[in-house]
């Protein structure tokens, strides 16, 4: 026990050392994941930590689980409305964009390196998308304020694109480790597993949302617990399925997010925290797993490598995805600028470690230092880019709240009979007008706040928040049995009172 004890204590004193040096990120606008990658490689065996780590398939298994659910947090905080007039575009950037920066990086890595034209490839494949960790992190920051449609473009870029990084990232590396093998099985196998990824993520999706509300827990403790298992459970069928299971978790965080169940806003927070808590893991993790000493060797080629891909790789594949688009120069430019790279390619690039394939240690040492250089430099300077560019916007907001037309309500209160087909069915449940809330319940004498998983008993006492319609409804469905007196009635304007809940 003494060794798991100890265990214990270093992850735990990794983990706040990683968050309270995210107040550093807030404050001189350094991204976090390179904070937590610097925390990782201090850490271990070549840092003051002194901590060995070298096993790269433990990596890449943590790394995946880890991105899948960053990945279904960032669509879940993904607003659809938002996202669908860039939609066309930013899944032809995620795609096409991303294959023509793979293929440039690793043609201009064959002319710097000593690696051959398929590890090359390899190589571009590896750090061709963004990251999504990243991308979500530095664009709701409090200091980067970009226009609606390109930070909508960017993030379904970040959260889509990863699918195609992941797709070439495996197809080299069985074309690597069997050279017999074909190049032109890849186009069937590319619409096989991305079209069972966007399939299967649809159903998920759906099919979360109706359990969520008709699962009727009893403790609102489990319901976390609940989407969490779906989660999961979402990215391995459709892995299992040879689909692409990232693509599947992000589609079916974005028809989540356009979909009412029950506890919402907190299964968002739940899923953020969740985030970042997979964020720190991810990022210690890599940053154990490397050893400076070897990164050293290869700081030249590193640094023409990042170069190439920051003002080269990654504008032109922005420039032709985009063109003829809505998006002018300026936009485009903006938008090449934002290609963080962060602990996806560093993920991607233990899977040629875990094959074995020859130049697969070059390969990760490459990246990490890549996803460095990123981080560093176009992490730091977004908002300085954005301002000189001209290519500015509102600040992000978490959680729009759209009030509607204003809607006069009146409190009312209800008796529930013995008799009612409501006794015994959560709030949520209970059949009432979408314009109806129930506000209070008297029970025994004591008052509650009722929440969407509270369970309704009879003879209850109920205090309604509804329109002249509702409750004419509510009345003639004869469900509850109206009366007079007791708590006192008032007139409300429903935009006030949501104006009141943001403040």
């Amino acid at each position: 026990m003494g060794h798991l004890d100890l265990l214990l204590v270093l992850a735990c004193v990794l983990v706040l050392i990683s968050v309270l040096a995210s107040k550093v990120s807030s404050r001189f606008g350094v991204p976090a994941l390179l904070l937590f990658l610097a925390v990782g490689m201090l850490a271990g065996s070549e840092g003051v930590g002194g901590i060995y780590f070298d096993d790269a398939a433990l990596a890449r298994s943590l790394g995946v689980v880890a991105l899948a659910l960053i990945l279904f947090s960032g669509g879940l905080d993904t607003h659809v409305a938002t996202i669908r007039p860039v939609f066309g575009r930013g899944i032809l950037l995620s795609t096409m964009g991303t294959l023509v920066a793979a293929a440039l990086v690793g043609l201009f890595a064959t002319l710097v390196t000593d690696l051959s034209l398929r590890d090359a490839l390899l190589l571009g494949a590896v750090v061709s998308a963004t990251d999504a960790a990243a991308v979500f992190a530095v664009l709701r920051g409090r200091d980067v304020h970009l226009p609606a449609p390109v930070r909508s473009l960017l993030e379904l870029e970040s959260g889509s694109n990863d699918a195609m990084a992941v797709f070439l990232t495996i197809a080299l590396v069985g074309l690597i480790t069997h050279p017999g093998s074909s190049p032109l099985v890849l186009l069937p196998a590319f619409v096989l597993e991305m079209g069972l990824g966007g399939l299967i993520g649809y159903a998920m999706g759906r099919v979360m949302a109706g359990v969520l509300n008709r699962a009727q827990l009893d403790h609102d403790g489990l319901y976390p617990v609940l989407s969490l298992a779906l989660v999961l459970l979402t990215y391995a069928l459709t892995a299992y399925a040879h689909g692409n299971g990232f693509l599947a978790v992000y589609v079916a965080a974005l028809v989540m997010s356009g979909r009412t169940y029950i506890h919402k806003r907190s299964l968002t927070r739940f899923h953020d925290g969740l985030a970042w808590l997979m964020q720190i893991a991810m990022f210690l993790t890599l940053g154990l797993l490397v050893f400076p000493s070897r990164i050293v060797p290869v700081l030249g080629v590193g640094v023409l490598i990042a170069a190439f891909l920051m003002l080269v790789a990654r504008p032109l594949s922005v420039y032709l995805s985009l063109v003829r688009s809505r998006f002018d120069f300026r936009e485009q430019t903006l938008i090449g600028w934002v290609g963080l790279r962060g602990a996806a390619p560093i993920i991607l690039a233990t899977f040629p470690l875990v094959a074995g394939v020859p130049g697969g240690e070059t390969i990760f040492n490459v990246v990490f230092f890549i996803v460095l250089v990123s981080a560093l430099v176009q992490g730091t300077t977004i908002p300085v880019v954005a301002r000189r560019l001209g290519v500015t916007g509102p600040a992000y907001r978490p959680e729009p709240i759209d009030v509607g037309e204003p809607v006069q309500r009146r409190l009312a209160e209800y008796v529930l009979p013995e008799s009612s087909p409501m006794v015994g069915r959560q709030v949520a449940h209970s059949g009432l007008p979408s314009n109806a809330q129930a506000v209070l319940v008297r029970r025994y004498g004591a008052y509650l706040i009722p929440k969407g998983s509270t369970r309704l008993r009879r003879d209850d006492e109920l205090l309604l928040l509804a329109d002249e319609a509702s409750l004419a409804r509510i009345d003639a469905d004869g469900e509850l049995v109206s009366r007079s007196g007791g708590l006192s009635f008032c007139t409300v304007d429903e935009p006030t009172v949501a104006q009141r809940s943001v403040n």
